[in-house]
């Protein structure tokens, strides 16, 4: 019989913060976009739930999230400390089974099928898991188990945080039917609002309505909606589920049409896309621009790299020819972005580019610095004093 977790990190990044910093435990914090005062711009990667008890959300608008509790401490994201943590907690996982899926930095299925002569039980498997992330990364997590993948993500999302529930094989119905129909994946405020209209508030009333009938309310979504309330999800796990882009954007506190801010933030952004590519051993074929002018026209432009590539000093030179491309005089930048796609493993170095062999040893020591002591070790010099405005 399959088993299937699904293990999810609780406020992944928030609780990263809480673990580094003693004197933010039990308060609410808040990691994203400086909120100004509220005036801030951007959004809210992720809180405590200290936060959430607030009404605090990721994605929620900064300036949102202040006015609920402005005594949050607010911090910025540190990429590589999640990134560290990430590492260490997927490599737990890989421990167990060679057969994990992942689903973001900090979440993944994990199919433990016939595993049971090394670890016991599948719950007993899932504890240890647990165990083992509470003493090497002093992190919770939060575990479903099931008998398929969206069974197991549900489980995982009732019992957070440090939660770990079992949804017993042939028990499924019992366990879904009381559940509010937007735990169906794919049900939205509008879906949710038109079964509400209808009549059915669970997902037990959804699995009770006749195959035939949601198709005629719902189209092919209809047969999807019937499969998940019925607890059938077919899908299998897909080990090493590779990311399709990397990427990374800003949004201004104020729309800008300063040149030299633009090309500084694009600078930045580039170096933190180029970090992360070495840290998932990946190069980018293509680099794509993304730029919103004010109040929300947004264009991206892509271009194939002279060959895939891993450094800020090969990537930059392609995105700043886009970034220049796109702008258009007299109009103010809202956000910008840049990421890279058509991922190659980065396997060898070329052996006749002697220029990308000594970029990429100059990239790797400095990883290695700011891996010891952090981001703010080393700088761009580009990056340390703003430069003077210069209009588009």
């Amino acid at each position: 019989m399959t088993q299937i977790l699904h293990v999810d990190m609780d406020a992944f990044f928030a609780a990263i913060e809480q673990r580094d910093n003693p004197a933010l435990r039990g308060r609410p914090v808040v990691v994203g976009a400086d909120p100004q005062g509220g005036r801030g711009r951007g959004v809210v990667a992720t809180c405590s739930y200290e936060a959430r008890r607030f009404g605090i959300h990721s994605a929620m608008p900064i300036s949102t999230a202040y006015r609920l509790c402005p005594t949050a401490h607010y911090v910025a994201p540190r990429g590589l400390a999640y990134a560290r943590s990430s590492r260490a907690i997927f490599a737990i996982l890989r421990s167990f089974t060679d057969r994990v899926e992942p689903l973001s930095i900090d979440e993944a299925f994990l199919d433990v099928s016939g595993c049971e002569r090394l670890f016991g039980p599948p719950a007993e498997l899932a504890r240890r898991i647990k165990a083992r992330i509470l003493a090497e990364e002093q992190l919770t997590c939060s575990i479903g188990l099931a008998t398929n993948k969206f069974l197991a993500k549900v489980a995982s999302d009732l019992f957070k945080p440090d939660g770990l529930l079992v949804v017993e094989p042939g028990r499924e119905a019992e366990f879904l039917n009381p559940l509010p129909v937007t735990r169906l994946w794919g049900v939205g405020p509008k879906t949710a609002a038109r079964l509400e209209r209808l009549g059915l508030r669970t997902i037990g009333s959804v699995a009770a309505l006749p195959l035939e009938r949601l198709e005629r309310l719902f189209g092919e979504h209809g047969a999807h909606l019937a499969l998940l309330a019925r607890g059938i999800d077919e899908r299998r796990v897909s080990p090493g589920g590779a990311p399709k882009s990397q990427g990374r954007e800003h949004t201004f506190e104020r729309d800008t049409d300063d040149r030299a801010l633009l090309e500084r933030t694009l600078l930045e952004l580039t170096e933190e896309v180029a970090v992360k590519l070495r840290q998932e051993g990946l190069s980018g074929r293509t680099a794509v621009l993304k730029i919103r002018f004010a109040p929300f026209e947004t264009h991206t432009r892509r271009r194939v790299l002279p060959r895939p590539s891993d450094t800020t000093e090969a990537i930059y030179p392609t995105a700043r020819e886009l970034f220049a491309a796109a702008l258009r005089p007299g109009r103010k930048v809202r956000l910008i972005g840049v990421s890279v796609t058509q991922f190659t493993p980065t396997a060898q170095l070329d052996l006749f580019a002697a220029q990308s062999i000594k970029q990429r040893r100059v990239a790797q020591a400095c990883d290695a610095i700011t891996e010891r002591f952090g981001s703010a070790a080393l700088r761009r010099a580009a990056l340390l004093q703003p430069p003077k405005r210069s209009k588009l």
